[in-house]
C-alpha cells in the first residue's frame, strides 16, 4: 500500500510540477510577446523593445523582410546581406533605409563577416573594411553594431550604467560556444559591466516547432549543458517530452534514435543569459519564427540561396542628438 500511494502521490506531484512549468513558460511568452513593438518608416516594418527604446541615448531595431529596393519574386524587399541574387547597389540602399528607420543616420554601420564562431570584437571606432566575427561590443558613441540573421539568433545587449551594448549572431554552434555567455564577460572586462544591470533583446529567429537537427547537434548540447533536455522538449517526437531520452538506451528508450529533433535556439540562449546573472525580468524575447513568417521575415531553412538577409542593429547616439534629445 505505501508502496503504491508513494509511486501514485510522486506521480501527481510530477504531473503538478510539469503543469506548473508549462504554465510558467506559457505566461514567460506572453510576457515576452507584450514587450515588442512595430515601427513603420517609408514601407520598412522595424521591430523594437519598448524598455530598450526608453534610453534616450540609444538607438536599435530589428529589421523585416518587408520594403526596400530589393526584388524577389516579384515584390520590394529589405534584404541586408550581400548575396549573389542581389545587387550590392540595392543592398546600400537598404541598409541606409534601415539606418534611417531607427533614427541612426549619423551614425556608421559596424557589420561583420560572420562565421559561426564565438568571436567577439571591441570597436572603438569603425574598421575601413569588416573583421570576421559573430559579435561586436562597444562603448564608443557613434557606431550601430550590426548582425546579420535569416534563421540565427540575433542578440542585443545593453549596459545602461555603463552606456555599453553588444551585437550577437548566434547560430546552433554559436550558441553551442557560449558566444553569447563570452558576450557578456567582454562586456564585464572592457566596460566594468555587471550582468545583472543588463538588457537583452533575443530577437525573431526559427523556433523550435521548425529548426530540425541532427541527433549529432543534440548530443552536442547535452554533453555542454546539464539542462539541455530543456532546448528540446515541446512538440516531440510521439508522446516522449524529451528527445534525448535515446542518448542513455535505458528502458523505456530501446528504441531506434531519432533521425532528427527540434532544437529551440532562443530557448537556449536565453537559458544562457540567465546563467551568466541577467534578470529573467531583463530579457525580451520575440516570439516570431522566421520558418513560419515567411511573409515578415527571411528563412535560409526554408528558402535556400533566394533568402534575404535581416539585420539587428544598435549604437549609441553622438553627443550631439543626446544633448538635443534632452
Amino acid at each position: 500500500m505505501n508502496c503504491d500511494y508513494t509511486g501514485t502521490h510522486m506521480a501527481a506531484t510530477k504531473g503538478t510540477r510539469a503543469k506548473n512549468k508549462k504554465t510558467k513558460q506559457r505566461t514567460r511568452r506572453q510576457a515576452d510577446a507584450t514587450n515588442w513593438t512595430e515601427r513603420t518608416h517609408r514601407g520598412l516594418r522595424i521591430l523594437q523593445v519598448p524598455e530598450l527604446a526608453k534610453l534616450a541615448w540609444l538607438v536599435h531595431g530589428f529589421s523585416t523582410r518587408q520594403g526596400g529596393a530589393s526584388q524577389l519574386d516579384g515584390q520590394r524587399v529589405l534584404n541586408l546581406g550581400f548575396t549573389e541574387w542581389d545587387a550590392r547597389e540595392n543592398v546600400k540602399e537598404n541598409r541606409a533605409r534601415l539606418q534611417a528607420a531607427v533614427g541612426a543616420q549619423d551614425l556608421k554601420l559596424v557589420s561583420l563577416l560572420q562565421f559561426h564562431s564565438d568571436a567577439i570584437l571591441h570597436f572603438e571606432s569603425a574598421p575601413t573594411e569588416p573583421s570576421r566575427a559573430d559579435a561586436s561590443v562597444t562603448k564608443t558613441a557613434g557606431l550601430l553594431l550590426a548582425v546579420q540573421t535569416a534563421d540565427c539568433v540575433p542578440i542585443l545587449l545593453v549596459d545602461p550604467k555603463n552606456r555599453a551594448v553588444a551585437a550577437v549572431h548566434a547560430g546552433w554552434r554559436g550558441t553551442l560556444a557560449r558566444i553569447v555567455e563570452k558576450a557578456i564577460g567582454r562586456m564585464q572586462m572592457q566596460f566594468g559591466s555587471q550582468a545583472a544591470d543588463l538588457l537583452a533583446a533575443i530577437g525573431p529567429a526559427i523556433g523550435g516547432c521548425c529548426y530540425e537537427v541532427g541527433t549529432e547537434v543534440a548530443a552536442a548540447f547535452s554533453g555542454q549543458f546539464a539542462n539541455a533536455a530543456e532546448f528540446f522538449d515541446e512538440l516531440r517526437t510521439g508522446d516522449e517530452p524529451n528527445p534525448l531520452q535515446w542518448l542513455n538506451m535505458m528502458p523505456p528508450g530501446h528504441q531506434p534514435p531519432p533521425k532528427k529533433v527540434l532544437l529551440d535556439l532562443r530557448k537556449a540562449n536565453r537559458s544562457q543569459l540567465e546563467a551568466a546573472g541577467v534578470p529573467a525580468a531583463n530579457i525580451f524575447v520575440s516570439d516570431l519564427c522566421t520558418g513560419c513568417r515567411r511573409d515578415l521575415l527571411f528563412s535560409y531553412r526554408k528558402e535556400g540561396a533566394q533568402s534575404g538577409r535581416m539585420m539587428a542593429v544598435i549604437g549609441i547616439r553622438t553627443e550631439e542628438k543626446k544633448s538635443a534629445g534632452r
